[in-house]
């Protein structure tokens, strides 16, 4: 064989291999809902932090587009949720039930996707594309205490004002 005809065979096959590797990678997510695998290629990440009773996002602010949000329950003691929520009304403005829960099919706002139920010391990832805008980061968990009141982690402080340009 000669060594153009060893160089182009070997050639082909080695763009074979490679295509077989990466394509996997390249996949869409068909549910409609955003990634929680990890950051997708080409995201702006948002580093999020939940804890008793607070959210904090790092940037507040991210150029549209794909952002995936890296989402860390840091406790110390309960369960978090993360949901991102597309409104004019800012954190402190959404409808809540009377338990203090957010109504998340409320007026003046779309609920974007969510991680539910992220335990303490754990992350998770959130990739969605979002338009330019005013968005609302929150925990919405409603949790019953040991003398029987609820306690709603929205009202307790767990909202941040996020935004989109």
């Amino acid at each position: 064989m000669s060594p153009r005809k060893w160089l182009l065979r070997n050639a082909v096959a080695l763009a074979v291999s490679v295509a077989i590797v990466l394509l996997p990678g390249c996949s869409s997510n068909d549910e409609g809902g955003g990634d929680t695998t990890g950051a997708a290629a080409g995201a702006t990440t948002v580093t999020v932090g939940l804890q008793e009773f607070a959210v904090s996002a790092d940037p507040a602010s991210v150029p549209a587009g794909s952002i995936t949000f890296d989402v860390s329950n840091t406790g110390p003691d309960d369960v978090h949720e993360f949901v991102v929520i597309k409104t004019d009304l800012g954190a402190t403005g959404l409808p809540t039930g009377d338990d203090g829960a957010v109504l998340e099919d409320g007026e003046g706002m779309e609920v974007v996707d969510e991680i539910e139920d992220i335990a303490v010391d754990d992350t998770q990832s959130l990739t969605v594309d979002l338009d330019a805008g005013a968005y609302v980061l929150i925990c919405n968990i409603l949790q019953e205490e040991p003398d029987g009141t609820l306690e709603a982690h929205y009202t307790e402080g767990m909202r941040t004002d996020f935004t989109v340009e």
